[in-house]
């Protein structure tokens, strides 16, 4: 354990401490699907960091230190987190979830993300989409769906983004302060794309509802929108 803390990990020292072998967070019993998104919320960036210290309504202080001093210290001072950790935390999950698959099955990472998020530490939704002028549907993460699409064969995650919102018809009410976003590659059977190249940064200017855009013809604020 590493009950101080370290700031998450950026440029030269992310590559000093994260490359190599041993490093990263060590699979065990189908616990890739958690793995991932952990190193993904917590290694390189702050953004959700509230998760490990903010006293919320409904929060778990242990499972928030399980989290805070087994997994994402240990990652961000030495790069590794053994599999036992993850399992400390499994074991939590499945307490609290009431869900006995935690600890041994592959899940979906939005329903990791909706039990540790939402029932055990109680934070608000990150989320506001609204999908053909329907009712507004809150939500801590956005899972791309789209059908297969012969021109994309090595996709960016901006070109998958606005493919999948676009399918959908849906829209961002307002810009969100994190947009966690699931690939479609994952699950034991099932990968949509070999590779999917990572977005550094991703404009979501024609995601969101209502904002102002300009017009591709005279360069005025357009005043309709063609899909």
């Amino acid at each position: 354990q590493t009950p101080e803390s370290f700031p998450p990990l950026r440029n030269d020292a992310a590559v000093h401490v994260l490359r190599g072998r041993m490093k990263g967070i060590q699979g065990h019993c189908n616990s890739c699907y958690m793995d991932a998104a952990l190193f993904s919320l917590f290694s390189c960036t702050s953004v959700l960091d509230s998760m490990l210290f903010k006293p919320f309504p409904l929060c778990d202080r242990n499972v928030q230190s399980i989290l805070r001093d087994e997994i994402v210290n240990p990652l961000r001072k030495t790069g590794f987190v053994r599999a036992g950790s993850v399992m400390h935390l499994r074991e939590q999950l499945t307490e609290k979830g009431q869900c006995s698959s935690f600890t041994n099955a592959e899940k979906d990472p939005e329903e990791f993300l909706n039990l540790i998020m939402h029932q055990i530490l109680g934070i608000e939704p990150l989320l506001r989409l609204q999908s053909g002028g329907q009712k507004e549907q809150d939500c801590y993460c956005y899972q791309i769906f789209m059908d297969k699409q012969e021109d994309l064969v090595v996709p960016d995650v901006q070109q998958l983004v606005e493919r999948s919102f676009l399918s959908s018809d849906l829209k961002l009410v307002e810009i969100p302060s994190c947009f966690i976003i699931q690939m479609p590659r994952f699950g034991k059977e099932y990968k949509m794309f070999s590779k999917i190249i990572p977005s550094l940064e991703l404009d979501i200017t024609d995601l969101l509802l209502d904002s102002p855009r300009e017009c591709c013809v005279c360069g005025d604020v357009a005043t309709l929108e063609c899909s």
